[in-house]
C-alpha cells in the first residue's frame, strides 16, 4: 500500500510547498534591508531599512501561525484517528480545499488497489474529488457544493446513484481548517438489479434525457430509450396517469416522482388505481406503500406497509397514530402535499410500535381519483441509517461532556479544595458550642455533595481516579448488606445468593459500592408496591467471544454478578436509552439521570460488562461482567492510608516544599501543613521550585507538587529536581483524573497521587506516609 494512506495522521511539517508567502517576505525583507545599505544616510534609507525590517517581521508572524495551525491539526488528526479508526464507513480527513490529510482503515482498503498503482505525488485520490472518481461522473460539482454547505452550516449532506447503487456522502467541519468526509456505498449488481426492481424506475436528467432505466422499466417498455419523449407523448408529472409507449402497446401508469441533486430527478410507474388489477398489484409490490386522504385516514396500505408497521391491519386509523418525529401536525403536512406543495420532499419518521424502534423515509405523492386528490406514501425502512446517524452523534455528544467533565473538574476541584480546605482550618477553632459551627458544617458538607456531582461527572465519562484491589464479592456484599437493607426499606426484601467458589476480582471497593447501590435503588423504585430484589454472584467461562448490545466479551473467566427486581420493567425502545446520560424515566424532582451512566462509567473503566434485560410487568435484571484477577497486586499510591498509617506521628523536621499556582489552595495546604508540625517552603511555580532547589544548603524531604501548572509542569520539574536530590519523596496533587498522567508518575520514583478535592487530614496523612 502507498506510504501516504495511513491509519495515523501525518507528523506536521514547517510550511514547504503549501504557503511560500513568508520565504517571498523574508526574501523581499532582505533585498529592501540590502538596499538601505546602498542609499546615503537620511531619512530614504532610514525608510527602506524599517519597511525590511517590517516585511521581515510579518513573515515571522506568517510562519509561527502556519505552524501553530499545523500542531493544532495534527492535535485533531490523531483525536480523529482513535475515533474513526474501527468505523467500518470510508472516513477522511481533508483540509478546506480537499486535499486528503488522513484515511481511516475502511478507506485504506477500499481504496488500496488505487494508492498502490499511483504515485503520491501526482495521484488524483490524494484529493476528495479524486477518490470519487471511481464512483461517480463529474464528482467536482458535488464536492464543491457539499463543501459551501459545511462552510455555511457546519455540515452538509448528499445521495448520489451511480449506475452501481447509491454513494450517502456527508461532511463535518471539524475545526482547525479541517473537515472530517464519510462516504458510505449501496451497491447492488445487475443481477440484484433485475431480481429486486419491481416497479419501472427511470433517471431523467436536464432537457428530458435518460440517464438510466432499470431491468423492469426496459423490459416494459422492450427496449432502452435515450429521450423521454420517446417514452410517453405526455408529459410525465407526479401523481398522473400516463400512456406509456411500450413494445406491446400503449400501457397507462401512474407516475411518482422523487426529486435528486443536480437537476435529475426519478420517475417511478406504478399500476394506475382505476385498473381492474390494481388492488392486487398494489398489496403485492415490493415497496412499502400506504394511500392517506387529505385529513390524515389511511385508507389502503400494501403487505409491506403493514410488515414495516408491526400491524394487521390500519385501514381507518390516523397517520399520526402510526408515526410521530415530524415537528409539525400531520394533517397540515398532508394538506400541503394534496395541494402540490411540497409533496417531493422526503421526511424522517419514527414508528410508534413497543417492540423496537424503527424509523422510515417518507414521501408523498398526490394522485387524483375522480377529480379528488388523495395521497400515497411510500415509505422506505431508514433505521439502519438513523441508528448509524445515532452512534456517529452519541459518540460526539459523549466525547464533548467527557471534555467539559475533564474541565469542569478541573477547575471545581481547586474551587472545592480551597472551599474545604479553609472549612477544615475554621473548624478546628470552633467547638460544637460555638454559634458559627453549624454554618461552618453546612459549607463542609455541601462542599462534599459538590465534589460528589464533580465525581459523578467523571464516572461516566470514564475519567476518574480508581484505587484497585483484590476483592471477594461475597465479603463485599456481607459488608454492603446492612446498608443495602436500609435502603430498600421495610416493603422490599433483599436476597443475597452466592457461588460457593466464587473468584476474586480487582476493582474499587467504595466504587463497586457504588454502583450495586445505585442498581439496587433504582429496582426498588421499579417496585413501589413491594418485592424481591435478588443479587447473584456466579463463576463463568467463556470460551468464545460473547457478542451482544454492540459489545464483544473476549473469551476468559468472568465473575458474573446479577441484580434482578419483580418490578413495572422497561420497554424496549427505551433499553437502549437507559444507559445515556440525564435520561431518566422517573418525574422531575426524583432522579438527575446519571444513575445508571455512572454506573456504566465505574463498570466500563474498571474493565468490565454491563448488560440490561427487562420486560413489561415482569421485571429488570442488570448483569455485570468482571474479569477474574488471580495475580498478587502491587500496592497502589493512590488509594487512601488505613488507619494505623494515619496515626503515625509526624515528623517535626521534615520539609516539604509545595508547589501550587492556585494561591488558594496553596494558603491552605501550607497552614494545614505547619499545623502539623512540617517546615513549609512555597512556590507558586515550577521554575520558581528550581531556583529554590539550587541553593544547596535547602534540604527538602517531601515535594508536594500540582501536576498542570503554567510553564513547567509537575513531573517535568520533579524529573530534573530528582536528578540532584534523588531521595525526596513525591505527592502529585490535581484536579484532573490520575490516569492523564498516569505513565509520567509511574516513571518516577517514590511518588504518590493525591487527588483534588482533598481535606486537611488527607493531606497530612499522605504527606507522612511518604516519610516512611
Amino acid at each position: 500500500m502507498a506510504d501516504w494512506i495511513s491509519a495515523e495522521p501525518p507528523e506536521v511539517e514547517h510550511p514547504q510547498q503549501g504557503d511560500r508567502r513568508p520565504l517571498y517576505l523574508i526574501a523581499a525583507s532582505i533585498v529592501l534591508i540590502g538596499v538601505s545599505g546602498t542609499l546615503p544616510d537620511g531619512i530614504p534609507a532610514l525608510g527602506t531599512l524599517a519597511l525590511g525590517v517590517g516585511i521581515f517581521l510579518s513573515a515571522l508572524v506568517l510562519h509561527g501561525r502556519s505552524v501553530v495551525r499545523k500542531r493544532g491539526q495534527h492535535r485533531l488528526l490523531k483525536q480523529v484517528s482513535r475515533l474513526f479508526a474501527g468505523d467500518p464507513a470510508v472516513t477522511v480527513v481533508a483540509d478546506a480545499e480537499g486535499e486528503i490529510q488522513h484515511f481511516n482503515a475502511a478507506a485504506a482498503s477500499r481504496f488500496q488497489e488505487a494508492a498502490e498503482n499511483t504515485a503520491p505525488e501526482t495521484s488524483e485520490i490524494s484529493s476528495v474529488a479524486g477518490l470519487l472518481r471511481g464512483l461517480m461522473a463529474n464528482p467536482a460539482s458535488v464536492v464543491y457544493r457539499l463543501q459551501k454547505k459545511a462552510e455555511a452550516h457546519g455540515v452538509g449532506t448528499d445521495t448520489v446513484s451511480t449506475r452501481n447503487g447509491q454513494v450517502a456522502l456527508s461532511v463535518h467541519d471539524i475545526g482547525a481548517g479541517l473537515r472530517l468526509w464519510r462516504i458510505e456505498e449501496s451497491r447492488a449488481t445487475a443481477t440484484e438489479q433485475a431480481e429486486t426492481g419491481l416497479i419501472p424506475r427511470v433517471t431523467v436528467g436536464r432537457g428530458g434525457t435518460i440517464l438510466f432505466m432499470n431491468a423492469a422499466a426496459r423490459k416494459l417498455i422492450g427496449k432502452r430509450i435515450s429521450a423521454l419523449d420517446r417514452l410517453s407523448s405526455d408529459l410525465p408529472e407526479n401523481g398522473k396517469v400516463i400512456s406509456l409507449d411500450t413494445a406491446s402497446g400503449p400501457v397507462a401508469r401512474l407516475v411518482s416522482e422523487v426529486p435528486l441533486n443536480g437537476g435529475r430527478r426519478e420517475l417511478f410507474f406504478l399500476p394506475p388505481p382505476a385498473e381492474s388489477e390494481s388492488s392486487t398489484s398494489f398489496d403485492h409490490l415490493s415497496v412499502p406503500l400506504m394511500k392517506v386522504s387529505q385529513n390524515g385516514v389511511v385508507t389502503r396500505a400494501n403487505h409491506e406497509a403493514l410488515k414495516l408497521l408491526n400491524a394487521e391491519e390500519v385501514t381507518g386509523k390516523k397517520l399520526a397514530d402510526l408515526m410521530e418525529g415530524l415537528g409539525r401536525p400531520v394533517t397540515d403536512w398532508l394538506r400541503d402535499a394534496a395541494a402540490g406543495r411540497g409533496q417531493k420532499q422526503s421526511e424522517f419518521l419514527r414508528i410508534i410500535r413497543r417492540d423496537r424502534e424503527v424509523f422510515v423515509q417518507v414521501v408523498l405523492n398526490r394522485v387524483f381519483e375522480d377529480g379528488e386528490p388523495s395521497i400515497i406514501a411510500v415509505l422506505n425502512d431508514a433505521t439502519e441509517l438513523k441508528t448509524l446517524e445515532a452512534q456517529f452523534v452519541q459518540s460526539q455528544k459523549m466525547q464533548a461532556i467527557g471534555q467539559l467533565a475533564g474541565g469542569v473538574a478541573h477547575d471545581f476541584n481547586n474551587l472545592l479544595t480551597a472551599i474545604s480546605g479553609h472549612c477544615d482550618l475554621l473548624l478546628l477553632r470552633h467547638d460544637q458550642g460555638d454559634p458559627n459551627y453549624g454554618d461552618l458544617v453546612q459549607i463542609n458538607q455541601n462542599a462534599n455533595r459538590a465534589a460528589a456531582l464533580v465525581g459523578q461527572l467523571l464516572a461516566f465519562s470514564r475519567k476518574q481516579t480508581l484505587c484497585p484491589e483484590v476483592l471477594d464479592l461475597r465479603d463485599t456484599l456481607a459488608d454492603l448488606t446492612h446498608l443495602l437493607n436500609r435502603l430498600v426499606g421495610e416493603k422490599v426484601v433483599l436476597a443475597l445468593d452466592h457461588d460457593p467458589v466464587l473468584r476474586t476480582i480487582r476493582a474499587d471497593k467504595r466504587q463497586l459500592e457504588q454502583v450495586l447501590m445505585n442498581l439496587v435503588v433504582n429496582a426498588r423504585d421499579a417496585m413501589p408496591e413491594g418485592g424481591e430484589i435478588r443479587i447473584t454472584t456466579e463463576g463463568l467461562t467463556l470460551e468464545a467471544p460473547l457478542k451482544r448490545d454492540r459489545a464483544s466479551v473476549p473469551p476468559g473467566e468472568y465473575v458474573l454478578v446479577k441484580v434482578q427486581d419483580m418490578g413495572v420493567g422497561i420497554a424496549a425502545d427505551m433499553l437502549q436509552k437507559v444507559f445515556e446520560p440525564f435520561y431518566t424515566t422517573k418525574r422531575t424532582g426524583e432522579g438527575t439521570g446519571l444513575g445508571l451512566s455512572t454506573v456504566y462509567g465505574i463498570v466500563k473503566q474498571t474493565g468490565g460488562f454491563i448488560f440490561v434485560d427487562s420486560a413489561i410487568g415482569k421485571g429488570t435484571c442488570f448483569s455485570l461482567l468482571f474479569p477474574v484477577f488471580s495475580e498478587k497486586p502491587a500496592a497502589d499510591a493512590a488509594c487512601p492510608m488505613n488507619e494505623e498509617e494515619a496515626g503515625s506521628s509526624p515528623e517535626h523536621d521534615a520539609v516539604i516544599l509545595l508547589v501550587e499556582d492556585e494561591a488558594p489552595v496553596r494558603a491552605f495546604a501550607s497552614r494545614a501543613l505547619r499545623m502539623r508540625g512540617f517546615k513549609v517552603l512555597e512556590a507558586a511555580s515550577a521554575e520558581e521550585a528550581l531556583d529554590m532547589l539550587r541553593d544547596p544548603e535547602v534540604e527538602v524531604d517531601v515535594f508536594v507538587t500540582d501536576v498542570v501548572m503554567p510553564g513547567l509542569d509537575g513531573p517535568s520539574w520533579v524529573r530534573q529536581a530528582l536528578e540532584d536530590r534523588p531521595e525526596v519523596k513525591v505527592v502529585f496533587v490535581s484536579g484532573y483524573a490520575q490516569e492523564s498522567f498516569h505513565d509520567d508518575q509511574a516513571a518516577i520514583p517514590n511518588s504518590t497521587f493525591l487527588p483534588k478535592p482533598f481535606s486537611l487530614v488527607e493531606l497530612t496523612d499522605t504527606v507522612q506516609r511518604q516519610l516512611h
